[in-house]
């Protein structure tokens, strides 16, 4: 298990981070207390999930979200990222993400993530000013010229703790096996106590200082994007040969007292 990871630079990056969300229409900022579900994406349901389109979050992103790059297939929900024009980049990338906020409960989606230098792809939960809240997210981060590692952390009120050995430092951590060669289950259970997070059931890391946990209801979100110019944390952007893809086979989300919701979950 690989531990200490502190990306130069990075006092405020994450994928959450760096989002943008005053550029979100606002049918996709609903906000209220969300219950548990499964969802295998048998289809997209566009009453719980929103894709971006549109925008991209900053200069740091080479491409722009667009909705073409949620696709269906299979049962399987890709998301892409690939040459094509939007909001002034040469990229169009996916992202989606729930219309509703969660707090306290487990967290498990089953990911198969591309390779590649300058890529991040993403599971992650996320608030902020746009819903009228501080900004708290929880994170799990493939920075694909690596995949045989995750990056982990948190964001309490806007402070990220990198650089304060334990307080919510992003975190890189071994995987079981690369996350583009076959899918892992990444679990997180988020109670007021602590967060742990896990990867095809085995726990990989604890939080539990009071200042790394946090406390306001979120949105859950799945990324894919690129950047030409994170090149300490993300590594040198490198053109994909073809369109690259994320693979997320499903989503669940448990509440605190409920279990086995479903099958594959690490509650049952």
């Amino acid at each position: 298990m690989a531990d200490g990871y502190r990306a130069p630079s990075l006092t405020l990056l994450s994928s959450a981070a760096l989002l943008v969300l005053s550029a979100l229409p606002a049918a996709a900022q609903t906000q209220q207390a969300g219950a548990s579900f499964f969802d295998d994406f048998d289809r997209f349901d566009r009453v719980r999930w929103y894709a971006s389109d549109g925008w991209a979050n900053g200069t740091h992103q080479n491409c722009g979200w667009a909705d073409n790059r949620v696709k269906l297939n299979n049962g399987i929900l890709e998301i892409g990222f690939g040459p094509g024009q939007m909001a002034g980049r040469n990229y169009t990338c996916g992202e989606i993400r729930t219309r509703t906020a969660f707090k306290y409960g487990t967290y498990e989606a089953r990911l198969k993530t591309p390779a590649g230098s300058g890529l991040n792809a993403a599971f992650f939960t996320y608030t902020g000013p746009t819903m009228k809240q501080p900004h708290d997210e929880i994170d799990f981060e493939v920075l694909a010229r690596d995949t045989s590692k995750v990056s982990t952390g948190t964001f309490v009120n806007g402070k990220s703790g990198l650089g304060t050995p334990g307080n919510g430092a992003g975190r890189l951590l071994d995987l079981p096996h690369a996350a583009d060669s076959d899918f892992i289950h990444y679990a997180f259970v988020w109670a007021p106590e602590s967060i742990k997070f896990y990867a095809d059931g085995e726990l990989i890391r604890t939080m539990d200082a009071p200042h790394e946990i946090p406390t306001h209801e979120q949105n859950v979100f799945f990324s894919l994007w690129g950047s030409d110019t994170l090149t300490d944390w993300m590594g040198p952007f490198e053109p994909p040969a073809a369109p690259l893809k994320m693979e997320l086979d499903w989503f669940g989300y448990t509440a605190p007292g409920e279990a086995c919701l479903f099958p594959q979950s690490i509650t049952c």
